[in-house]
């Protein structure tokens, strides 16, 4: 079955779910085909004549890795910082993600062209306060981490307005000692759903495929960072990276 395509305004219109809850699997590429099967009218996102868009994040954390730390911990008051650009369309944004009292994904958004360095400075620590009650450190702001590439191809299933994403081609690199490794032959697929499992989060679990406690930078950071950063929590998603994580070939 090939996927109608859909424009990002039609997408938006029914799905744009900033308020969400993930569920992300981690598949090899040659497992892809399934998404085909969850629903008989799926869509795909088409932009400019293309379906795969490529991303840059670079994620932001404070001197000693409070964001990292939380979700290491599993503190159900966390939160993420990071910039993503678009680089097809040179479009970036300064983003913070969060986790509601229910469980939810929580995703707050400020685009950086008509931004002021004032509204920058203000956006991640007003949001974070506002969203988790945790206040950022005035002495040690938030520093660039992680930068995480990969290509992304966005599905919508109809019948649930749920939006499914396929990441491929991901690559991490550590700021701070430029280390970088790359996931090949694997992708990263997440539902984004109001709740209710959508009916690919069904099909994978009846091929007995579940969904992951996994994020690109926790997991990204881990497998780039200093041996002594706790992984428990993603320790069967951990021990599959390390497995098939590779040097790139123009950094070997």
């Amino acid at each position: 079955m090939t996927a109608r395509p859909i424009s990002l305004e039609e997408l938006l219109a029914v799905a744009e779910l900033q308020t969400r809850v993930d569920r992300k699997y981690l598949l090899p590429t040659s497992q892809l085909a399934l998404i085909d099967d969850a629903d008989p009218d799926l869509r795909v996102l088409e932009i400019a004549g293309s379906t795969s868009h490529r991303y840059a994040s670079c994620y932001l954390d404070t001197a000693d890795l409070e964001s990292y730390l939380l979700a290491a911990h599993g503190r159900p008051r966390r939160y993420k910082v990071r910039t993503r650009t678009y680089r097809d369309s040179g479009e970036e944004f300064l983003e913070v993600k969060t986790r509601s009292v229910r469980g939810e994904t929580v995703k707050d958004r400020l685009p950086l062209a008509d931004a002021s360095r004032t509204e920058r400075h203000r956006f991640a620590p007003a949001t974070v306060r506002e969203r988790t009650g945790i206040e950022l450190p005035a002495v040690s702001p938030l520093q660039p981490v992680l930068d995480v590439t990969y290509s992304r191809t966005t599905y919508l299933l109809p019948a649930s307005d749920s939006r499914v994403t396929v990441d491929t081609d991901l690559e991490w690199t550590q700021v701070r000692t430029g280390r970088r490794l790359a996931l090949p032959g694997w992708a990263v697929v997440e539902t984004k759903t109001t709740g209710r499992p959508c009916a690919l989060d069904h099909l994978l679990w009846h091929c007995g495929i579940r969904p992951r406690r996994m994020s690109k930078y926790t997991c990204g950071l881990a497998l780039t960072g200093d041996a002594d950063l706790p992984t428990n929590r993603w320790h069967r998603t951990m021990t599959q990276l390390r497995e098939h994580a590779v040097v790139p070939a123009a950094a070997a």
